[in-house]
């Protein structure tokens, strides 16, 4: 069955409303925009209907699905109703997780163009090419990282990071527990049939980068 063209936007529009609107704009259905954004699809009904307020990360994968600047999505400032051409910035793709700075590297990376607002020096995408963190993230999915060697884990509980684990890159969800013996970092992968890895002091260890946001994600 086909999409219902866009309703007029009415002015202030609450966000479910404009969400509705700027996805039937694209002809997507709720399914698909929940693909595209990695939001449960109850989810995203329950937000259109007014029912869910979404947190500002959730804002931020919907905005980037859209393709639009999180402040058109929400309602938010000046021409808000009138986008303009995204702007965007290239940022070095990478295939596989770096053991040092990427941007002092003497390989030509491909480059990828982020959102602006999403570039920074100190930060790159990497493309997956691994299952560890299925569902969240998939292969094939290309991740924003920040570099940020050696930062404690402490400062990124529960956060996804790219590891080195005695020498060899992984990405898994970084956990810190104290015991008797000392600090323990647990490296876990949201897939289920991983089995979390211990680090213990006697493991050479290093946290290399941060994920911040999913850019891209093939349908």
């Amino acid at each position: 069955m086909a999409l219902e063209l866009p309703f007029p936007l009415p002015a202030g529009a609450p966000l479910g409303v404009r969400l509705r609107f700027h996805r039937r704009r694209l002809r997507l259905t709720q399914a698909d925009l929940s693909r595209r954004a990695g939001v449960n699809q109850g989810f995203l009904s329950e937000i259109e209907r007014g029912r869910r307020n979404p947190s500002g990360a959730t804002v931020h994968a919907l905005a980037v699905a859209l393709d639009l600047p999180e402040a058109v999505l929400i309602g938010d400032g000046a021409d808000h109703d009138a986008p303009q051409p995204l702007e965007t910035r290239e940022l070095p793709l990478l295939g596989a997780i770096p053991a040092g700075n990427p941007s002092t590297s003497q390989e030509q990376p491909e480059l990828f163009p982020v959102l602006r607002h999403l570039w920074a020096p100190d930060r790159y995408c990497l493309r997956l090419s691994y299952d560890s963190m299925e569902p969240t993230l998939k292969p094939g999915d290309i991740v924003l990282v920040q570099y940020r060697p050696a930062v404690n884990p402490e400062h990124v509980q529960g956060r996804i990071c790219a590891c080195l684990v005695e020498g060899q890159a992984t990405l898994k969800r970084v956990s810190v527990e104290h015991r008797r013996e000392g600090q323990l970092v647990i490296l876990r992968g949201d897939n289920p049939q991983m089995l979390p890895m211990l680090i213990d002091l006697e493991t050479e260890f290093s946290i290399q980068g941060v994920v911040l946001a999913l850019v891209s994600r093939d349908l």
